[in-house]
């Protein structure tokens, strides 16, 4: 057990490496969202006051930063634009999340749409994304615009897909990676590019920091949605059942779908079929997923996607930035937090 604990604090050290190798412009940035979060609109202020306040990992960011760093950009600041590009991207999915979700905690805190509602969640979401594109534009690189632009599309895109396939209990592996490499992959694949393209490396090392993080996304969010079944851990602000109470289907549930016996399917879909869930249904999944070792087996999934980021690095010359990028891809899999 000591074993593990040491490891698990190491891994998720990685995390805080990367935080404190670009701790001055991880400030800049957020001073940057500040200002222009700035509105005349005293609800619009109250809304984005509140959510920045709430915090989060900021890893998307923090990507962006430390793709740059590794790559050597040093001829400014535009690294801290565009950090909070893409930070700004991931706020408003978030807030469009909620609504779509009717989610009440994010981050173990209240949300916007429960504190306020759904209509006023939407309008700053979409504040945000313009706020977003206006600096984009400002930062003058069509290469940027074209990729991030493109990004926020894909993620459009990924939240209807996985509106029609809502409720499926018989939903493909296939089609749940189509959703999460949209709605997750994709922007973990633009941050560690924009820090690539800023620094002007060759196509080379740009595609393989894009590949490195649309691995790591695909492992950041498998983790994240096995999370939700495995009720030996705790995670700050992650509620154990929260997509199953909100009728999610996600791996956990597509691989234990695949194991169960006839009448175990027929008490699973039973359960799926109800608009609302209740604890006693959610401790008849989580039993199932312990008897099929259903955990074990999603992470054995991600940890594919690891060794993917891992070996995408191999172009980049042994440096601290790139151990720590090695590091995250175990991060994103065990994380405490």
């Amino acid at each position: 057990m000591g074993t593990v604990v040491k490891l698990k604090n190491q891994i998720n050290n990685s995390y805080f490496q990367l935080k404190n190798s670009v701790e001055e412009k991880l400030v800049l940035m957020e001073e940057k969202i500040k200002i222009k979060l700035s509105s005349e609109v005293e609800l619009a202020n109250k809304m984005t006051g509140y959510h920045i306040k709430t915090g989060g990992k900021r890893l998307r960011a923090l990507l962006t930063l430390g793709s740059a760093k590794l790559c050597g950009y040093t001829k400014g600041f535009r690294d801290v634009n565009l950090a909070a590009c893409v930070e700004l991207i991931h706020s408003a999915t978030l807030m469009h999340d909620d609504v779509i979700d009717n989610g009440q905690v994010r981050r173990g805190q209240k949300t916007l749409n429960k504190i306020w509602n759904n209509h006023s969640s939407v309008l700053v979401g979409d504040y945000l994304l313009s706020r977003c594109f206006e600096m984009m534009v400002e930062d003058g690189n069509i290469e940027v615009l074209k990729l991030l632009s493109a990004t926020s599309s894909k993620i459009a895109q990924g939240e209807i897909l996985q509106m029609q396939h809502k409720g499926e209990i018989d939903m493909l592996e296939e089609t749940y990676l189509k959703i999460i490499s949209a709605k997750t992959a994709e922007l973990f694949s633009a941050a560690t590019k924009v820090g690539a393209i800023l620094a002007e490396v060759d196509t080379k090392k740009k595609e393989a920091l894009a590949f490195y993080g649309k691995n790591l996304g695909l492992t950041f969010q498998i983790a994240d949605d096995t999370l939700d079944y495995n009720s030996d851990l705790k995670i700050f602000g992650k509620k154990i059942g929260q997509d199953f109470f909100e009728g999610k289907i996600t791996l956990p549930i597509i691989l234990l779908f695949q194991k169960i016996d006839k009448l175990e399917k027929k008490t699973v879909i039973k359960i799926f079929e109800k608009l609302e869930r209740d604890n006693e249904d959610l401790e008849i999944i989580l039993n199932l997923i312990k008897k099929y070792h259903i955990i074990n087996e999603c992470y054995k999934k991600a940890e594919h996607y690891i060794d993917l980021a891992s070996s995408s690095l191999s172009i980049f010359k042994d440096c601290e930035e790139k151990n720590v990028f090695n590091d995250l891809t175990s991060f994103s899999l065990v994380r405490s937090f």
